[in-house]
Formats: structure tokens, C-alpha cells, sequence
């Protein structure tokens, strides 16, 4: 609503209208109203203390098609500003202490007021990851995935976590009000209970059993919608999401573009963009972007989670029962869990790793990405580097960026989607190196290795160490590649100048900051500026990320350059064409190899045995004819398709750098 609206006392006539038709005020004197009221749009309603009324024209048309004009009825409005064409009706208590702005539409709710002087949810300490609350971070309207992550892991840079943390506090006093506000082309329906709630516009509050101390921070461009049976204490609910069907929320942070609905439960957690929670729980849960969950007997908790799926059954132990629920668990990004899974908590799992069956011993695999971890009679087997081989994994990665629900012109999460970045790269040479240590300490070579809780089997370490040669030699041509793109070099003098990095951001260890993938020092560098003050609004903070990922590609090569140099023994300022052109072979070599195999492994699902139970009542004909009718056959796949074309586009594309790299002089 426009600040600049002039307002002007009921004439005597507007207070004899009002009055035939039901309504109530003991201090008429202080309901003000716009020019164009109509005092014949309000019937039994009663005001108390200070009111202001907009003007009521429009007429609202339901899905139904019925229609309903604007105004007030059945109503008691207590300190409220009401814009223009609102429609409000059937309160059965009242409404107190809101700015309810131009066509809102409130029908069929019990009681929604703002008491005292609340932050909307802003502030509220949530207890992630340790439900102890040793790593509590406070939630705001605007919270990344990448700066809680820094608040609940960063807890070694005490300073920089006070600050931040004094943010935020700054942030919640800004936003604290007497008043609510319910924003324009909102519509609360059917619900009971509302205390201390901030809604942005264009929502859809229905059949809501209480919301209460919390933002809906909806936007035009994407509503957020809360549905029938809700029920959520001291949260807030960003952009595009959706949380309904009897979901319980407490203490609980709801990124942009989520989905929280069948009876889910989650209590202090934070969910980051894109999550899903379906019929499950979640306790003291970090969910990094595209976190889902989606079966009723499925339990997370106190665990750091990106990019991952929880089979159902899926359960962790953060309480030994001696100091209490303290252990926390790290799933780094990719991972995903099967059916009736199990972990105990503390465990730190690897980028990229399926586990699966119960697992009742503390490990971290940290440094063997792309792994299986499988329990064998009560053991716990690790199968270093096969998930680079699965066609689920490409699959998954392909399918996050089109399942990105958000619409909101301003993206909270800055979201990397690469599978093979610095950040999984740099362990896949961890891996590699940790492997041939394994190895190279046992001495002969031996049926399986222990290592951290787990057995490895000596010829899964054998293939490990192909299988992450592999990805890095991908990788590493993937960089040099897209660095030699489109360019005409006469010589080996050009082309050891575009070689040589810009700048040495970029190089040393990188982090996966909850789907920000940036340098280390970076991260780093961003924390010393916060310290000393140099950055100091939250505002800067989120446009530091934002230039951290916009920055991605720029300090991806000046890190593959640092371990291209490792891997042929030279620094690239002695490149010479038949350098590049060895590891491009090395990169073609590598590109077509994991393309067979994932082109092998999608064959699995068109065996005969991937057949049983089609072609109910026919024999091996009806059987395959049912099953391509419902799956298609294997050449058609869009997936295979994908693999197939990828290995035409991708041999192309290495042959012409080739030719073009064995022109130079």
C-alpha cells in the first residue's frame, strides 16, 4: 500500500450505515478512511482501536466461479490498516495488530493477530547437526546454505562466527514490529490460528491448524503456498515453496523452491533450496540443496546432507547414551542411502557414495569418492570409486538442474551442479594416493585391505585407482580443453601463453560450502574481511557468494593448471603441442571408457531379469513386448541416446583440438 494515502474521519451518515448493518464501535473517531469508501461493503463487523479502510470495488471469482465482493463482514478488526479491495469475512475471533494490504483475501479463519513486539521467526537459534545446540545457527529472511554452513562448521573462526552471528541479530531488530503485515494478493482461508506472522505477497494460506512466529516470505513471481492441516512454530518459509498436508514444523529455516508435505516432521533444521520431505522426520538436519527424503519410516538426523536421497528405512545414531544425542554426521554431497540403511553417527561419507545396508562402526570416507559402501555379514565393505561407473549417478546429475523449482528473480543458494569439480577431483587424487599407500603398506598384494572400519577388497583397490585415473585424466582434459576452445595458436610460444593462469586465485584445496564449490582461500579470505570489518552487512556477505560463484570457471583452471603441471611432470610454461596433445588422448581415452561403462550398466535395466513380473498372464513374447511398452527398448532410452551422443561429441571434439593443436609450429 502507498505510504502517501490520505485518510479522513466517517461522516455521520457513513457511521448510520455502518451501524444499520451490524456494525460495532465504541470510539468511532478513530476508524479513518479513504475517499472512495463505501460503507455499505461492511456488514457485523466491530472495530476497535485505530482502523484505516481503503476503498472495496472489486469483486473476487473463486476456482469454483463464484464470485464475492470486497468489504468486510463477520468480523473484528482491532489496530489493523485495511487496503483497498480486501475482502474479509467469517473471522471467529478477530484480527489484531496487521497492515493488510491491497486485495487480500481473508475468509473462514479463527484468530490472527501480532502480539508484543516479535521478529517473525528472524533470529530464532536452531540446534543443527548437534542437538545439544553447540553448532545453533540463528535464521533470517534471506539465510544461504553457504552462510549457515559457515556458522555451524566454521566454529574454529570464533570471531567470525560472533560477528555473523551479531548480523543477524542487527537484521531481526530491523524487522521487529508491533505490527504484521499480510501482503498484497495474499489469501488466508479455512485456518485457525495465526500469531506473529509476516506474509509477503501473492501467498495461499488453507485449512492451517496454527502458524506461529514466522515469515512466508512469498514474492509475485513465486507464491509460496501452506496447506490444510499445518502446523508451524518459529520458522521461516522462503520463495516457491510448498508446505502442507498435516507437516509439523518447529524451529525450522525452509529455503526457496521447497516441498514439505504428507505428514512430514522436521524440528530444528534448515532446508536449502529445493528439498523435499515426504512423510518422514527430520531432527537437527542440515539439508544442503536438493536434500530428499521421501518415506515414512525414513529418520534424519543430525546430519549434514546436498544433493542426496534417503532410501526408505533410512536411520542414523547421533547418542551412545553416555553424554547425550552430541555425535553428528557428514554425507558430503551426492551421496545417497538404500533401503533400511543405517549409520552411526559420528561418520564422515564421501562425495558420491550409495550406501547401503547397517553399518555399526565409525568411519569417514571422505577421500574415496564415487564409492559403494556395503555390509557384509556385519562388516562394512567399501568398493572405492565404482559409482563413476553407474549410470544413476550421471543420471542424477543431469536431472538437478532441470529440477530446479525456483522462480524468484533473486536466487538465495548459488548452486554449482558440476560433478567433477575441484572439490570432487581433489579426492579422487586423494583417493588415488591413499589407495597405492594402502597398497604399498601391506606389502604383497593381499584378498582385502583394512582400512578406518572397512575392508577393501584387493581387486576393488585395483580398480579404485583405474577408476579415479580416470576421472581425473577426464577432468584435467575437460579444463584444458575448454581453455583451447575456438582459438588459433601459431606456436608453442601462443600457446603456453593461454596456458599460464591470470591470476593464482584458484589454487591449493577447495570446499563445498553446501553447493557453492569456491577455493579454500577464498573462503578464508571472506572470513578474515569479516573479522576485521571490512565486511560487515549481511547484504555484502551474500554478494561475496554471489561473486564466488560467478567466479567458478575463472579459478577452476588456474587449479587444474596446478595439477595438469603434477601430472605430465612440467609447468605449463614449457608446454609444447605434443603435451596437449598426449593429454587429450589420455582425456578421449578416459571420456570413452566411463561412457561404455555407463552405457553397459544402463543395459542391466533391459535384462531379462529386469523383465520379471511384466507380461502378467503371456509367456517370453507378451513378456518383452509388455515391458517395451511400458520401458521402451534399450537403443531408445533417453538416457543410453545421451551416453551415445556424448561419446560422438565428445571424440569429435577432441580430434578437431588435435587437429587444429598439431598446426602449431
Amino acid at each position: 500500500m502507498s505510504q502517501s494515502i490520505k485518510y479522513r474521519n466517517l461522516s455521520d451518515s457513513e457511521i448510520g450505515i455502518l451501524k444499520a448493518a451490524g456494525c460495532r464501535c465504541d470510539e468511532w473517531n478513530r476508524v479513518k478512511v479513504t475517499g472512495g469508501f463505501d460503507p455499505t461493503r461492511c456488514a457485523n463487523v466491530t472495530f476497535s482501536g485505530d482502523i484505516k479502510l481503503g476503498e472495496f470495488i472489486k469483486t473476487f471469482t473463486d476456482e469454483s466461479g463464484v464470485s464475492t465482493r470486497s468489504g468486510i463482514s463477520n468480523a473484528h478488526l482491532h489496530n489493523c490498516t485495511v487496503g483497498s479491495n480486501v475482502l474479509i469475512g467469517n473471522i471467529g475471533d478477530y484480527i489484531a495488530n496487521y497492515i493488510i494490504e491491497d486485495e487480500v483475501v481473508v475468509k473462514n479463519c479463527g484468530k490472527i493477530r501480532t502480539q508484543g513486539k516479535p521478529t517473525f521467526g528472524n533470529g530464532t537459534e536452531v540446534a543443527v547437526l548437534n542437538e545439544t545446540g553447540g553448532r545453533s545457527v540463528r535464521i533470517w529472511d534471506r539465510l544461504s546454505a553457504h552462510e549457515a554452513y559457515i556458522i555451524a562448521l566454521y566454529r574454529h573462526r570464533d570471531k567470525a562466527i560472533a560477528r555473523l552471528e551479531e548480523m543477524i541479530r542487527d537484521y531481526s531488530a530491523t524487522v521487529s514490529s508491533s505490527c504484521g503485515t499480510i501482503g498484497r494478493n495474499t489469501k488466508i482461508i479455512n485456518s485457525r490460528d495465526i500469531r506473529n506472522v509476516k506474509f509477503g505477497p501473492s501467498c495461499r494460506i488453507d485449512g492451517v491448524i496454527r502458524l506461529n512466529e514466522g515469515s512466508v516470505n512469498s514474492c509475485k513471481d513465486d507464491p509460496v503456498f501452506i496447506g490444510p492441516g499445518v502446523i508451524m512454530d518459529h520458522f521461516i518459509v522462503c520463495s516457491g515453496s510448498i508446505v502442507t498436508d498435516s507437516t509439523l514444523v518447529d524451529k525450522c529455516f525452509i529455503g526457496q523452491g521447497c516441498v514439505l508435505g504428507k505428514h512430514y516432521s522436521a524440528e530444528n533444521s534448515l532446508f536449502f533450496a529445493n528439498c523435499a520431505g515426504f512423510h518422514g522426520e527430520a531432527c537437527s538436519i542440515f539439508a544442503g540443496p536438493y536434500t530428499v527424503t521421501h518415506h515414512k519410516s525414513t529418520l534424519l538426523i543430525a546430519g549434514i546432507f546436498s544433493f542426496m536421497n534417503a532410501g526408505s528405512g533410512s536411520n542414523q545414531s547421533n547418542h551412545m547414551y553416555k553424554l547425550g544425542p552430541i555425535h553428528q554426521g557428514i554425507m558430503e554431497r551426492g551421496s545417497k542411502t538404500t533401503s533400511d540403511s543405517y549409520v552411526l553417527w559420528p561418520a564422515r561419507i564421501g562425495p558420491f557414495t550409495l550406501v547401503m545396508g547397517r553399518h555399526y562402526k565409525n568411519m569417514d570416507t571422505s577421500s574415496l569418492p564415487f564409492s559403494y559402501l556395503i555390509e557384509s555379514n556385519d562388516e562394512s565393505i567399501l568398493v572405492p570409486g565404482i559409482n563413476l561407473r553407474s549410470v544413476g549417478t550421471i543420471r542424477d546429475a543431469q536431472k538437478w538442474p532441470k529440477r530446479d523449482r525456483r522462480k524468484d528473480p533473486v536466487l538465495i543458494d548459488q548452486v554449482n551442479f558440476n560433478l567433477l569439480s575441484p572439490y570432487t577431483i581433489r579426492k579422487m587424487f586423494e583417493g588415488r594416493e591413499l589407495l597405492r599407500k594402502i597398497k604399498s603398506v601391506a606389502g604383497a598384494v593381499s584378498a582385502s585391505y583394512s582400512y578406518n572400519n572397512m575392508l577393501i577388497k584387493g581387486p576393488s583397490l585395483e580398480r579404485g585407482i583405474e577408476m579415479y585415473q580416470m576421472g581425473i585424466d577426464k577432468f584435467l582434459g575437460n579444463s584444458l580443453i575448454n581453455r583451447l576452445e575456438n582459438l588459433q595458436l601459431k606456436t608453442n610460444g601462443d600457446l603456453q601463453k593461454r596456458l599460464v593462469p591470470g591470476k593464482n586465485t584458484g589454487d591449493g584445496e577447495w570446499v563445498d560450502l553446501a553447493g557453492l564449490i569456491a577455493p579454500e582461500r577464498e573462503v578464508n579470505r571472506l572470513l578474515d574481511d569479516i573479522e576485521s570489518g571490512k565486511l560487515a552487512s549481511l547484504n555484502g556477505i551474500e554478494k561475496r557468494f554471489a561473486e564466488m560463484h560467478k567466479s567458478y570457471y575463472n579459478w577452476e583452471w588456474t587449479w587444474a593448471c596446478e595439477r595438469l603441471e603434477k601430472e605430465v611432470g612440467k609447468p605449463v610454461r614449457r608446454f609444447t603441442s605434443d603435451d596437449v596433445i598426449s593429454m587429450v588422448e589420455k582425456w578421449k581415452k578416459s571420456v570413452v571408457t566411463l561412457d561404455k561403462m555407463l552405457y553397459e550398466d544402463a543395459r542391466k535395466e533391459f535384462t531379462l531379469s529386469s523383465m520379471t513380473g511384466f507380461g502378467i498372464d503371456g509367456g517370453e513374447e507378451v513378456k518383452k513386448r509388455d515391458f517395451e511398452q511400458v520401458r521402451g527398448d534399450f537403443e531408445s532410452n533417453s538416457v543410453v541416446s545421451a551416453i551415445q551422443d556424448h561419446i560422438k561429441q565428445k571424440t569429435a571434439l577432441g580430434d578437431e583440438l588435435i587437429e587444429r593443436i598439431s598446426k602449431i609450429r
